[in-house]
């Protein structure tokens, strides 16, 4: 194999590495976002900690 052909296999491996990481926080992220409960009061409970409620 020559030095350029595993050159370019370490730079395809690395920005595949990369990517697998960026996707995988960008999917935490929306599952985070995307899993918030809607913002109810509760009869008998306390006030809501956000103020659009």
């Amino acid at each position: 194999m020559s030095p350029a052909r595993q050159r370019h296999l370490a730079l395809a491996g690395a920005a595949a590495v990369v990517a697998a990481f960026v996707a995988a926080n960008v999917h935490l992220v929306v599952t985070a976002i995307a899993s918030q409960p809607a913002c109810t009061a509760l009869p008998d409970g306390p006030a809501p900690a956000r103020h659009s409620c």
